[in-house]
């Protein structure tokens, strides 16, 4: 078996689908596997630090349909490459990160050499897809030419099953982890927390991309009433994304500037502090105009450094938790309902201590690489590595 990996997303790229195909990958087999990722324009550093067999190749495409001549260009420039690389590699089975594109230029190796792949699916990206009858007609190509799915939740399975009728069997459940030896609770430091800005301070902490779906509109929104119980709430944003201005904006409009802090991309080693440091860690996501959180990664890391978590009743964020257990899924479409969420939380500290501990013990056992791998290399028939991987990637989801 010899597989090659096809992802426009791969780090340097931020993006959890890309840090979900690095734990992976990265800890499988160098012999099994060889990754066409996206070209990004710090490849050359970050790419001198591991040892993954790996060629950069262009697959950002402005364009995913076939009718425009710079989508059909897209496709074509996308299929040499793989075509290159899978005789070159001999590889013996492609794998899609993606319907669009990375799907269809497999399905079109496929067409071509005969060589199978198979396809990941991550909720939002064939919900966006339905919008479209071109884009359905070519997610549709991919899906039922696949040999099999693998959806990054029992939640996303479901859209598969219902909305696109594909049978259960050709559907394979994989969700997304954490590294259980990295993401660790911690005791309280004040001199940490110092650092942060955040001294005296009870912080709401949201890490993700800064997009509507995510929700860190809402908790904006919510912070007026959230303050007027609890004076001192700070809300901690990590992550980067077309909303920041918005986000910056609302925050003015609402008179709560000064209980917001925007703290950018972070690295893993700063990202586990927060995660540590923070009193709270919500993810308010909900659906907009069907772009769902197709899981939500960031939800069991923070469970794995030991804290109770609040999570957007959308998508597939349900599966990551306990309710009422290590945290809870709640509707987020209301700031009002968030708000008295929030405050109810940060008030029972007893609650929360033991939903922090539960939590810890939740995501080792459930997410932790180490499982999680186990299960993706008797899927894909190949054997894992002797080590595991090093290198420290930059927050994404």
């Amino acid at each position: 078996m010899r597989i090659l990996l096809v992802s426009e997303i791969f780090p340097p790229e931020h993006g959890g689908s890309g840090r979900w195909f690095w734990e992976i990958y990265s800890r499988l087999s160098r012999e099994s596997i060889f990754i066409a990722a996206g070209q990004h324009p710090d490849e050359e550093s970050f790419d001198n630090g591991h040892d993954l067999p790996l060629e950069r190749i262009p697959l950002t495409m402005n364009a995913w349909g076939i009718r425009s001549f710079e989508g059909l260009r897209g496709y074509w420039r996308g299929f040499r490459n793989i075509r290159r690389l899978v005789r070159r590699e001999r590889i013996t089975i492609l794998h899609a990160a993606r319907c669009l594109p990375e799907g269809v230029m497999a399905w079109t190796i496929k067409r071509r050499l005969g060589v199978p792949f198979i396809c990941y699916v991550h909720g939002e990206d064939v919900n966006s897809a339905s919008h479209s009858r071109e884009l359905s007609w070519l997610t549709r190509r991919v899906l039922d030419s696949a040999e099999y799915v693998v959806a990054n939740s029992r939640n996303t399975a479901d859209i598969l099953h219902q909305e696109w009728n594909l049978n259960q069997t050709r559907v394979r459940v994989m969700h997304p982890g954490m590294d259980g030896d990295r993401f660790v609770p911690a005791a309280h430091s004040p001199e940490t927390r110092q650092r942060l800005g955040w001294q005296g301070r009870t912080v709401v902490l949201t890490v993700g991309r800064l997009q509507k779906r995510k929700g860190q509109d809402h908790m904006i929104l919510a912070l007026p009433s959230i303050r007027a119980h609890i004076p001192n709430i700070l809300y901690a944003i990590v992550g980067d994304g077309e909303e920041r201005s918005a986000l910056k904006e609302l925050a003015v409009q609402q008179g709560v500037m000064a209980h917001v802090r925007f703290l950018g991309e972070l690295r893993d080693r700063e990202l586990v502090e927060c995660y540590q440091q923070c009193d709270l860690f919500a993810l308010p996501n909900r659906e907009v105009d069907r772009d769902i959180e197709g899981f939500g990664m960031v939800l069991v890391e923070a469970q794995a450094c030991g804290k109770a978590v609040l999570a957007g009743a959308s998508g597939g964020t349900a599966e990551t938790l306990r309710q009422n257990e290590t945290g809870r899924c709640i509707p987020c479409d209301d700031p009002q309902v968030l708000a008295g969420n929030v405050v109810e939380l940060l008030r029972d500290r007893a609650s929360l201590e033991r939903m922090g501990t539960a939590a810890r013990a939740w995501a080792v056992e459930r997410f932790d690489w180490a499982n999680l791998v186990r299960e993706a290399a008797e899927l894909f028939g190949v054997h894992q590595s002797v080590s595991k991987p090093g290198r420290e990637l930059a927050a994404c989801s």
